[in-house]
């Protein structure tokens, strides 16, 4: 994939908001399904503002065969980056990712960023899975500012195709 040096950004990547607000504490479909189906990659971006008490989230990912959610099963990652006080420094940390899980920091008073960049291909495309979400469970604490999930959809097949149907 060529990304053009004259083209915005906007006309590059597809974002979608999969949640906003307090979140992070369930097995209940925390964020929103979005299909790959039309895109080669989806980079994903985590903000967390936590407050005190902080118990963090464990971060994993589902795929499923349509974005209602249908057969969801665990996605399979290894790598993400992290930035655990990002008021301290804007460096973001390559880490590993073992069982396909991990948690976010539990400091209290820190803000924290994570990204993982997931390929179509990394889905189990063979047995009909293009879709993909974030889930965060046992998180506790969260500032009012709450939690942000942000899917960048890029490498469109089609131009202005929506990664919110299937």
């Amino acid at each position: 994939m060529t990304m053009s040096t004259n083209a915005r950004l906007d006309e590059q990547v597809f974002p979608v908001v999969a949640a906003a607000g307090l979140l992070l504490t369930s097995t209940l479909g925390d964020t929103t399904y979005v299909s790959m189906k039309n895109y080669a990659r989806c980079q994903i971006v985590i903000v967390i503002a936590d407050g005190t008490t902080v118990t963090g989230s464990t971060i994993t990912l589902k795929q499923a065969t349509a974005v209602a959610g249908t057969s969801e099963k665990a996605l399979a990652f290894t790598r993400m980056l992290a930035n655990t006080d990002y008021a301290a420094a804007k460096t973001m940390v390559e880490t590993a990712v073992t069982n396909n899980t991990f948690t976010t920091q539990t400091t209290n008073s820190k803000d924290s960023v994570y990204i993982i960049d997931v390929a179509a291909s990394d889905l189990d495309v063979a047995n009909g899975f293009d879709c993909l979400r974030v889930d965060g469970t046992g998180h506790a604490a969260t500032n009012p500012r709450g939690a942000v999930v942000i899917y960048n959809l890029y490498g469109a097949r089609y131009s202005g195709a929506s990664p919110l149907v299937d």
